[in-house]
């Protein structure tokens, strides 16, 4: 084989290894900057992060409990709690009383410190000792100073908050697509100017020469 070929295949050779080295030699492109999540402040003396050891819950004290008599009978269980609005502390309760002594049933409200709590078999025991048959009978219903909201407010107030939710997610999604486009956006918006630009320069019209 005479040396011209030779020389041809080598430059042949090197001429396709180039292209291969230059995408070795490639520097990778650096990973786009995450941007900086701006810390939320917490208010303080606003939200409650826990149950102290002598705290209780509601539902796990009060609402839907039975309460007995001082003979261990169940005389009605509590179905919501009154909140004095000066102090925002629990005065008393509201029971549905009646229907387990033979007397009708009604709403009756029940002073907090008339309650007697006890604990058997690790449960929370309530009673209520001085009520007796002819006492349920004798004590007059609950009147309440607010009327009771009806099926239409609830109503009415479930569709608010899902109203509220979808609105919430809505523009939540809306500000992730703006934060991911916001480059892009940027981009096209300088593009547009450019071609705008370039199309006025295009279509201005071409001044006359001037007469001698």
């Amino acid at each position: 084989m005479n040396k011209p070929i030779l020389s041809l295949i080598a430059a042949g050779a090197m001429l396709v290894s180039i292209p291969a080295l230059a995408q070795q030699k490639a520097p990778a492109t650096a990973p786009a900057a995450t941007p900086a999540v701006k810390p939320v402040v917490i208010p303080r003396g606003v939200f409650v992060t826990g149950q102290t050891p002598g705290q209780w819950l509601a539902k796990d004290r009060l609402i839907g409990a039975k309460v007995q008599n001082k003979d261990g009978v169940i005389i009605g269980d509590i179905e919501d709690l009154i909140v004095n609005p000066v102090t925002n502390s629990v005065t008393g309760v509201i029971m549905g009383a009646g229907g387990f002594l033979g007397v009708g049933e009604k709403k009756i409200g029940v002073s907090l410190a008339a309650l007697v709590q006890t604990t058997k078999d690790g449960k929370t025991v309530l009673s209520l000792p001085s009520a007796t048959k002819e006492v349920l009978a004798a004590v007059p219903a609950f009147q309440r100073a607010e009327p009771k909201k009806g099926l239409i407010d609830r109503t009415k107030e479930k569709a608010k908050e899902l109203s509220d939710k979808t609105k919430e997610t809505a523009k939540d999604a809306a500000a992730a697509v703006k934060e991911k486009a916001g480059p892009a956006l940027e981009k096209a918006k300088e593009a547009t100017g450019k071609a705008v630009e370039k199309a006025k320069e295009a279509v201005s019209p071409t001044p006359a020469p001037e007469k001698k």
